[in-house]
């Protein structure tokens, strides 16, 4: 495996804002707590010493229960000490472990513990996967691209799709080319799609110290109802968002994130809708329940699992139930988290190092050679299709493409016309200008037709050039974001293990993966 890298900027890939964090611009530095490096990470371990010893018995308790019958189940019991932390990454539950960013993900996440690890001996880190069990966009998570054919988990689905069957996949397993054992036996084997995921997740990463945990349970949200409770009577982060929101488009960045006035879904069997307030009554969305205040809360204070935080109050959730040092992110997802610090500020909970994941691309042996045989960079694959066209074949045609030298030689001419124009009549210079502009447009064209006809005489290498680029980027999309992971798992077992080999946490670039 060689490994080249490309800066993010070069990409056309990436949020502003994520790059101007990343670039550590002054003006974004209030929409976090500490930038993320290895040094700055004694810091926040400082801060999360004090983490409550009841929420760790609570979680050690609740992954025992998670992972009862698996095998080889990891030693929980080290969460239980004061010098124990997690580092986090989590993500929906796509199918068949969806694209190729969600392993990604997980490999930056366990690769940062075993950093944080050798810089801190004295400290134990626990790379945590948060299955997004509560998540309710069925239509997100129910497709896998592979070998050019897309599989779909046909049905109408409602509700948490951790709690959704996973046995309906039969169906796709039966049609892949080949049958992946690890999946079958994950999905034919498990009662629910939360099981599932942890179910293949171990046999993937779990000798590598990777924890699942599904947060969708009673215990681990009694420890959330504090702010359950201010969330259904006094709410303050629509309020604190806004206002984060406003100075952030102040500066000229786009966020992905808007609260609501509560944002929380009611959780129930195959349920999850908004909760509303209209009054004094709440309502459940798209349902008959309602309730006045005082039965909402006893609710919750009866049943906290109920009670589902939304994207706004998904972060804290997390940072509230686990000794948390540092979230791995997308592009997406640091972004909003910037949105986010007022409302930890506002709860007293500590703000993790926001950290984006590892990016990458994998160029297979076979297409590397094409690259070379084209003398194309792995940069350029980057450019859209237009410049892509421009750049190879300035950089491979024998001729003189560009008309400038004309274009000025007209200008030249152009002035002196002009000067006799004036000499004669002062209102002749529109006339002149205008003619000038007639045939400046005109070389203009001529120019364009000259780089089509050199672009035909190299059509061939073009063809093969942009074909290249549509396989690594499939329909447009980033490879990371569109191929499976089956897709080179299947012909190489060692492709995980290769990603450990060269993927570095801390070091924010774009990773091109070349197959040796």
């Amino acid at each position: 495996m060689t490994l080249k890298k490309v800066d993010l900027r070069n990409t056309g890939q990436f949020p502003v804002l994520l790059l101007d964090y990343l670039d550590q611009k002054d003006s974004i530095k209030e929409f976090y707590s500490t930038y993320p490096t290895i040094e700055n990470a004694e810091k926040v371990i400082s801060e999360r010493a004090a983490f409550d010893p009841a929420k760790r018995r609570t979680l050690v308790d609740v992954l025992e229960k998670q992972y009862k019958g698996s095998a080889h189940k990891p030693d929980f019991t080290s969460l239980l000490d004061a010098n124990t932390f997690t580092v986090t990454t989590g993500h929906q539950l796509n199918i068949f472990t969806g694209p190729l960013y969600i392993i990604y993900k997980i490999v930056t996440t366990i690769k940062l513990a075993r950093e944080l690890k050798q810089a801190y001996p004295s400290c134990n880190f626990v790379p945590v996967y948060w299955m997004a069990t509560e998540d309710h966009d069925f239509q997100e998570i129910a497709s896998l691209h592979l070998f050019g054919q897309t599989y779909k988990w046909e049905g109408e689905h409602s509700g948490a799709v951790g709690r959704l069957d996973p046995k309906e996949l039969e169906s796709i397993l039966k049609l892949l080319p080949v049958k992946p054992l690890l999946f079958a036996k994950a999905y034919l084997e498990n009662n629910t799609l939360a099981d599932a995921v942890r179910c293949y997740m171990h046999e993937l990463f779990g000798q590598e110290g990777l924890i699942c945990i599904d947060a969708d349970n009673t215990d681990l949200k009694r420890h959330f109802l504090p702010v359950i409770r201010q969330e259904l009577t006094d709410p303050v982060a629509e309020k604190i968002v806004a206002e984060t929101t406003s100075k952030l488009s102040s500066l000229g960045y786009h966020t992905p994130l808007h609260a609501r006035e509560i944002n929380l879904f009611y959780l129930q069997d195959n349920l999850r809708e908004r909760i509303t307030r209209e009054g004094d009554v709440f309502k459940v969305l798209n349902t008959d329940l309602t309730f006045t205040q005082q039965e909402i809360l006893q609710q919750a204070e009866e049943h906290p699992e109920y009670f589902s935080p939304n994207v706004v109050l998904r972060p804290l959730y997390e940072e509230i139930i686990l000794p948390n040092l540092a979230y791995i992110g997308g592009p997406s997802e640091v972004p909003y988290w910037l949105q986010l610090k007022g409302v930890f500020d506002h709860h007293q909970v500590p703000f993790p190092m926001l950290i984006p994941r590892n990016f990458g691309m994998y160029i297979k042996a076979s297409q590397n050679n094409k690259l070379q045989k084209l003398n194309v960079s792995h940069d350029e694959l980057f450019l859209d299709q237009v410049a892509l066209r421009r750049t190879f074949v300035e950089r491979n045609t024998v001729n003189v493409l560009s008309l400038e030298e004309q274009k000025l030689a007209f200008t030249n001419v152009f002035d002196g016309i002009l000067d006799k124009a004036l000499a004669v009549d002062k209102t002749m210079e529109g006339a002149v200008k205008a003619e000038q502009a007639r045939l400046v447009k005109s070389l203009k064209n001529l120019e364009k037709r000259i780089r089509r006809a050199e672009e035909r005489n190299h059509e061939s290498e073009i063809d093969q050039l942009l074909n290249l680029q549509n396989k690594l980027f499939p329909n447009g999309t980033a490879q990371e974001r569109y191929d499976n992971l089956l897709s080179f798992y299947i012909d190489d077992s060692s492709f995980i293990n290769k990603l450990f080999d060269v993927f570095e946490p801390l070091d924010f670039k774009y990773f091109i993966l070349i197959e040796d």
